[in-house]
């Protein structure tokens, strides 16, 4: 039985632990037929052409955890962001945390998901979002019909969350291998801020495939901005799919840092209804041996006076492999629209791979959009410039690498959150200043 035909007959199974008699649960059934009819991805498809699944599919991936696995705080401390003060969200194995998590109800909601399904005032919100943002594609389709866990949480009106919230899942290596399926909705109202981290983290080499889908909806003026952070183990792949509607006057960002990991899938799509809204998408890669990540980024312009702003950075080395697939479609009633697309990669590796493809689809005419790709190596004349100078050649490649990557950083909002990345960063261009995560 491969992957696909055991997920179709465990949904039976899944049936037995959940409330059929809901409006999400028709919402599942519908769900499991499309994946069943779509089944999983293949090069075949355009927007799947450069990353081939076949590698992660082929393991007896345990599609429910068998037993409550605990883990301890001071065992995963590292993996949180402990220089500030936070709500978190924290799942082991798929199952939600008490122990570890700190949740609030208090002007904001922080929760869990199906605990927000048992409270009418919660279930309505759940019910008028859920699944409103997220594609009806097999990979979206699989976490739809297995939905049950994830990060609920929704700022009412007129509020500036006073501290971030932090959403992690942990999975144990208990199992032979793991599928996990993650859900979060986010839901900010009119003129709130919030500020979200995310990360997903395997704390065995053990084989786990995450199918994650995060739906968020930004309404009128709200601010939101959301941090990924990824560098699982080297037997951890992601499929991470979020979706975000934004309405007028909104401005949403997405920073993802894509480190570790064996393959990683970014899709990110959003969706501009309404004026004055700024879409931001920002992203820094760096990776070697033999990791896959793809972005694949889809920014919808469908009314007048937005703008929205890629800007990714990719290096790559050893026999790594690198996509990013950009779409920035205008609308006709889209005008005055401001876009701008750029992708720059180093590869410090003969043998590492970047394929690039950014597309502009524009339908309205007075528009200003521009889309960019660059891939290279290393300033030769920089490199020299440095070393002359009685910098040894490996920091001032880091140097080289860690400027080319800073702009991005420089947009970060959180400084503890930036000081992190810049310590990664600077462990994977193998600067050692301490600090090994």
């Amino acid at each position: 039985m491969d992957l696909k035909e055991k997920l179709v007959s465990s949904f039976l199974a899944f049936e037995n632990n959940v409330d059929v008699d809901t409006q999400i649960h028709d919402i599942r059934n519908e769900a499991i037929k499309t994946f069943e009819e779509k089944g999983f991805p293949s090069k075949k498809e355009e927007a799947w052409k450069y990353t081939s699944l076949n590698r992660i599919l082929k393991e007896d991936y345990s599609v429910f955890p068998k037993h409550e696995n605990t883990i301890e705080y001071k065992d995963v401390k590292k993996y949180f962001i402990h220089d500030i003060d936070s709500y978190k969200v924290i799942f082991i194995d798929g199952k939600y945390s008490s122990h570890l998590s700190e949740t609030t109800h208090d002007g904001i909601d922080v929760c869990l998901m199906s605990a927000a399904l048992t409270k009418p005032k919660y279930r309505l919100v759940i019910e008028n979002y859920f699944n409103k943002a997220a594609t009806k594609d097999s990979l979206p389709s699989l976490n739809t019909a297995f939905s049950q866990e994830g990060a609920y949480i929704h700022i009412p009106k007129n509020k500036l969350v006073s501290k971030p919230i932090q959403i992690i899942h942990f999975s144990t290596g208990h199992e032979a291998a793991t599928l996990s399926q993650p859900r979060n909705l986010i839901v900010v109202d009119e003129n709130s801020h919030v500020q979200i981290i995310e990360r997903h983290q395997s704390l065995t080499d053990n084989p786990v495939l995450t199918n994650s889908v995060t739906e968020i909806f930004a309404n009128k003026r709200a601010i939101v901005d959301y941090y990924k952070i990824q560098n699982d183990n080297s037997n951890a792949s992601l499929i991470d799919n979020t979706f975000i509607k934004q309405k007028r006057e909104s401005v949403a960002s997405v920073h993802t840092f894509s480190f570790g990991g064996k393959l990683i899938r970014n899709n990110l799509n959003f969706y501009q209804n309404g004026e004055r809204i700024d879409s931001i998408l920002k992203g820094v890669t760096i990776i070697g041996e033999k990791q896959h990540v793809d972005h694949n980024t889809l920014v919808h312009h469908i009314e007048p006076n937005c703008e929205s702003h890629q800007d990714y950075k990719g290096i790559f080395g050893d026999s790594s492999t690198g996509v990013f697939n950009g779409k920035i479609i205008v609308d006709k009633e889209a005008q005055k629209t401001n876009a701008f697309q750029s992708n720059n990669n180093i590869l410090v590796s003969d043998k590492a791979t970047i394929n690039s493809k950014p597309q502009l689809e524009i339908f309205a005419d007075d528009v200003k959009c521009s889309h960019g790709c660059t891939i290279g190596q290393l300033d030769e004349s920089a490199m020299f410039y440095m070393q002359s100078r009685g910098i040894p050649e490996k920091e001032a490649k880091a140097l080289l690498m860690y400027a080319f990557s800073n702009n991005v950083l420089s947009s970060v909002k959180i400084p503890e959150m930036k000081q992190r990345i810049t310590k990664i960063i600077a462990n994977k261009l193998g600067v050692n200043i301490g600090f090994d995560l």
